[in-house]
């Protein structure tokens, strides 16, 4: 599982160091593409066979299918890290999430998101408010007591 939020810079290059907790969960293949809410998601290798999976489950018939594919598929990259733990992200991808300098690479359960300094504080600005609202529509009825 991924868990937690750092700070880094993104080169000229396109070059972004990855923390060494998230390279070694990650491994050394993995695979980078265009998330939701403009930034980016950065899967393991056995995690993207998952979600290939279940995405050729879907019917290309539908506009929608079809749209997701295209735009997920299309920024996908398989990635390595270099000797200083970095990657490089491709400029399709640096311009799709608005990346300029400052990243935020956070742990989100099954995957890592980029995401770039502004887009993240404008996501918690909008999100902070409703969290607790989120929360309970969430998990209506679940006893945590019971798992602890």
């Amino acid at each position: 599982m991924f868990m937690g939020e750092y700070h880094h810079n993104i080169d000229e290059k396109g070059r972004l160091i990855i923390p060494a907790k998230f390279r070694y969960e990650l491994g050394t293949n993995f695979v980078i593409t265009r998330g939701l809410e403009k930034c980016l998601y950065i899967y393991s290798e056995a995690e993207w066979n998952l979600i290939v999976a279940k995405i050729k489950t879907l019917p290309f018939t539908k506009k929608d299918v079809r749209t997701f594919e295209r735009a997920f598929f299309s920024g996908a990259t398989e990635c390595e890290f270099d000797r200083q733990g970095r990657i490089n992200i491709t400029s399709p991808l640096v311009s799709y999430a608005d990346i300029t300098k400052e990243c935020v690479i956070i742990g989100a359960n099954d995957r890592i998101e980029i995401w770039s300094q502004e887009g993240w504080d404008k996501f918690l600005e909008n999100n902070s408010n409703t969290l607790e609202d989120i929360a309970e529509n969430l998990f209506d009825g679940v006893d945590f007591g019971e798992t602890l």
